[in-house]
């Protein structure tokens, strides 16, 4: 077991290597440093390689703006321990090329020539390796094939060291069980709900010295925010849209466009497991027919999970030679086995989609206002520029609203205002962000209408007076006053438990739970009480809003060894716990490998890197 998994850990690193290779060949921008720095430092006997630096940094920027939703500068991502990082993983890898070469770890050439012909980025359009595609793709990233070929065979070898690093990690059994056990331990417990009405004598009316008391020990509840006054002018699609006249052609045109999301053919969510031989899909199909197993026993036998060979939802043509087989299903079921181009296979059907067909006529409505809208973005983005010409010669947002077909505003933004022009994000960070000595800018809405804006004032954060909010403060008052008798009432009553009743005997409605998880117990607070608890009998009083609940604990029960979650949760935590260790493994063998190799760098070689991205 262990030798395999070390084998496809050590296969599944190789090919993320080969993905981040590929995206260094993507046409980012970064051409070879060239010249006459060639490395930024060395571990042991192996030089860090410029341009593998270089280009690494460049997939952590493109990876740092798709997830910040923009770019970020150079700046922002050493100010942020990001390039810190991106050295260091490098240096990891080199450690590992390093070491790769004292073990004499390589790749055959016939291995080599595989994993390049298996590069998309070398293929023509019929997918066969194009030698034309390759040598342009090299030579706009400036390297040669030696020079490729050398880095995949060093890629590939570093793969196999790490994949006998990593490779093989178990999470022990004791730290899952008790994992598992936190997550899906089950308790069956009875509560009491109280609520305001089960006071024993109902609050007094407080008088004010009571409440102006209450409103000055909780300054922070009545403090209205900064708030900001704003002038804007904006226009949006929607507010042009009824204007929009639009062609019977080319609605009739859109739907013909859009026909494939208004005629929908019949349609399977499809699972396809396939195997070596017709032989032995043949037995597999047998031993399902006959009840000796089951289709996912068979997934998980193959060492695979359900979402490896989920086809997800598909017509019969997107099956190819299998689409009749599977069709031929009127309900969910195993269909075949079938011949594939990859080898015979069993195909699982799990629901039937009926064929939906949504008329012209049905859809007119929608493609006119698709069309309106659509034609409405373009007509404001042919205004803006007269927009953004009329603010730069000086006019006012009162000028723009007077001139043009955009309509005036003002709004008082605080936190948590989402409504009227709020509601756009793009809003709300201009207006926290503009300043009094701003001038109005034309800024886009995500739904293709523009807007500009004017800070008039900051009102300052305030304690709004007494008078002002006494409804308020009477409300939290007795909302807090409430919930502590109510807290005071649970607590006698687990005193008459431990003098010996029963729940039942309080006299009191009781309701009873069987078997929840934690995740499974309402509200957090509720659960984290009844976890907390030792042993049945235990007892708890836990708020609960203006109210409180008493729980009893009743019975203990371990994860449920027979429910399909709590396997999948099982086998969910191995793996990442598996992962997590193997990734550590990584690193603290690498660093020992830097330890012992030792590791020097260039300064002034990193520097200069650093100045093609500033």
């Amino acid at each position: 077991m262990a030798k395999s998994l070390g084998k496809k850990t050590g296969s599944f690193i190789v090919w993320i290597i080969l993905a981040l290779l590929i995206l260094g060949l993507a046409g980012f921008g970064v051409g070879n440093f060239g010249g006459s720095v060639q490395s930024i430092g060395k571990v042991g006997d192996t030089e860090i390689n410029v341009d593998t630096y270089a280009r690494a940094l460049q997939q952590e920027l493109r990876a740092q703006a798709t997830a910040d939703g923009g770019a970020s500068t150079f700046s922002e991502l050493e100010s942020r321990g990001i390039v810190a990082r991106v050295r260091a993983r490098v240096i990891a890898d080199t450690a590992f090329d390093d070491e790769a070469n004292k073990l004499g770890v390589s790749i055959g050439d016939e291995r080599l020539r595989e994993e390049i012909i298996a590069i998309d980025a070398f293929q023509g359009p019929d997918g066969e390796f194009d030698r034309e595609a390759y040598r342009f793709a090299l030579e706009r990233n400036g390297m040669s094939e030696t020079q490729f070929e050398e880095r995949l065979r060093a890629d590939s070898a570093r793969g196999l060291v790490q994949g006998a690093v990593a490779g093989g990690t178990v999470a022990p059994a004791s730290f899952i069980d008790t994992l598992l056990g936190y997550v899906a331990e089950r308790r069956s417990y009875a509560e009491i709900a109280l609520g305001p009405d089960d006071l024993a004598t109902p609050l007094p009316s407080p008088g004010d010295a009571t409440l102006r008391a209450y409103h000055t020990e909780n300054e922070a509840d009545f403090t209205a925010p900064e708030t900001r006054r704003l002038t804007y002018a904006w226009i949006t699609p929607d507010m042009l849209i009824d204007s929009v006249e639009v062609d019977e052609d080319l609605l009739r045109a859109l739907y013909e466009e859009r026909r494939d999301a208004y005629v929908l053919p019949e349609r399977r969510l499809v699972e396809r497991l396939v195997f070596e031989s017709a032989a032995e899909a043949q037995s597999a199909a047998d031993r399902i027919a006959a009840g000796e197993t089951d289709f996912e026993t068979l997934v998980e036998a193959r060492g695979l999970e359900l979402g490896d060979i989920d086809l997800g939802d598909v017509t019969e043509a997107d099956l190819g030679d299998a689409g009749p087989a599977v069709f031929a299903l009127a309900e969910p079921g195993i269909a075949g086995p079938v011949q594939t181009d990859l080898g015979p296979a069993l195909f699982r059907v799990n629901a039937v989609l009926a064929a939906q067909e949504t008329t012209f006529e049905e859809a007119r409505d929608e493609l006119r206002e698709a069309a309106a809208f659509d034609r409405t973005r373009r007509l404001i983005a042919d205004m803006s520029g007269d927009f953004d010409d009329r603010l730069a010669a000086g006019a006012t947002l009162e000028d723009l609203a007077g001139e043009t077909e955009m309509e005036l505003g003002k709004i008082a933004v605080a936190p948590g205002t989402d409504t009227g022009i709020a509601a756009y994000a793009a809003f709300r960070e201009a207006a926290a962000a503009v300043t009094r000595d701003d001038f109005p800018e034309l800024v886009e809405l995500d739904d293709g209408g523009v807007f500009a804006l004017r800070l008039d004032e900051v009102v300052p954060p305030r304690l709004r007076p007494f008078e002002e909010v006494r409804d308020e403060v009477e409300a939290a008052w007795a909302a807090e006053e409430t919930a502590s008798r109510l807290i005071a009432r649970a607590e006698a009553l687990i005193a008459r438990l431990e003098a010996g009743e029963t729940i039942d005997d309080l006299g009191l409605p009781v309701t009873r739970h069987e078997g929840l998880t934690r995740n499974a117990v309402t509200p957090p607070a509720l659960a984290e009480a009844l976890f907390a608890l030792d042993g049945p009998g235990a007892a708890a009083a836990v708020p609960a809003g203006a109210g409180a609940v008493l729980v009893v604990l009743e019975e203990i029960a371990p994860p449920d060894p027979e429910d399909p979650a709590v396997a999948l949760l099982a086998r969910s935590l191995q793996s990442q716990t598996a992962q997590g260790m193997a990734q550590d493994l990584y690193g603290y063998f690498g660093q020992a490998l830097i330890d012992e190799a030792g590791l020097t760098l260039d300064q002034a070689a990193i520097n200069a890197v650093h100045a093609n991205f500033r």
